[in-house]
């Protein structure tokens, strides 16, 4: 059972009865290197992979048990990217140690060749379960989902990606065919929480908090989901506070959070877990941390 921040398990946690794991997030990168120009913009100073390098060294010298992931869209929006084509944000989130990301619509900006061919320089996998890759260059190179241990907790991370019709011009992602995010995300969640046991399970996605229109996004999931306990979005570039709680299809709490774009946050969630029981004792929301 899920529960409110306000049972923060301080007992718990003092008697060594709690494992804390700690979930930091980037979504909508862009290609953001460097920090915001000091012109007198909204954001100056802000963002820029030098400062969140700084602050994840801080929390991991604090915290055990992080994992640190990333919800699509790394490319484009710099003339870093029209210059290195994405191999430098690759690099760079390597040497960050992220542990896993999906696909935005913008990684798709120099073509599924033009990702193989930066592939490389990525230490980390990158996920997706609801677009088939078959008979392109990204067959076989792209992981529906990934799992990781902290202290006896089981994680299973997974990644869905928008409709690509429309958003990307059908050259560049030419072969890739698009399927249901609904029904795979469900699909693939209860294979990671029922068959390998996983305590808990995130969605890394690229669907969009809400729209106006008809179109799938992370709400929709939300309330449609089963066995999924946080969706981590993108594509929208919506800045939250603090995630936002919704009901599943079986009435189960599921967390959605989102932080902007351009790492002007780093986002973070702590989850706590009791030994000897299964399931999430509690979720705890620090303030966002901002790269200044």
């Amino acid at each position: 059972m899920l529960l409110g921040a306000s049972a923060f398990p301080y007992e718990a946690f003092a008697k060594g009865d709690a494992r804390k794991i700690t979930i930091l997030h980037t979504n909508d990168q862009h290609s953001r290197i460097e920090p915001f120009p000091m012109d007198g913009g909204k954001y100056q100073g802000l963002g820029g992979f030098a400062q969140r390098a700084v602050l994840l060294n801080e929390i991991r010298s604090l915290e055990k048990n992080v994992l640190l992931l990333d919800s699509g869209d790394v490319f484009q929006g710099t003339p870093y990217f029209n210059k290195f084509g994405g191999e430098l944000e690759f690099k760079l989130m390597s040497e960050m140690k992220y542990d896993a990301a999906t696909l935005g619509n913008h990684d798709f900006d120099a073509g599924v060749n033009g990702f193989v061919k930066q592939l490389p320089h990525a230490s980390f996998p990158f996920l997706n379960c609801n677009y088939d890759f078959t008979d392109t260059a990204m067959e076989g190179k792209i992981l529906p989902s990934k799992t990781f241990k902290f202290d006896e907790v089981k994680v299973g991370v997974f990644g869905i990606g928008i409709e690509l019709q429309g958003l990307v011009p059908k050259d560049l992602c030419s072969g890739v065919r698009y399927n249901d995010p609904i029904a795979n995300a469900n699909k693939m969640a209860k294979h990671l929480k029922d068959e390998l046991g996983c305590d808990l399970v995130i969605c890394l996605s690229h669907l969009g908090y809400k729209y106006d229109e008809k179109k799938v996004s992370d709400m929709d999931l939300a309330y449609q989901s089963r066995n999924i306990d946080l969706i981590l979005g993108g594509h929208t570039h919506t800045f939250f506070t603090k995630p936002d709680e919704f009901r599943n299809a079986d009435g189960a709490k599921v967390l959605v959070n989102q932080v902007g774009w351009a790492g002007i946050y780093l986002g973070r969630l702590d989850f706590y877990f009791e030994k000897k029981q299964k399931g999430i004792l509690v979720a705890d929301f620090p303030k966002l941390i901002r790269e200044t």
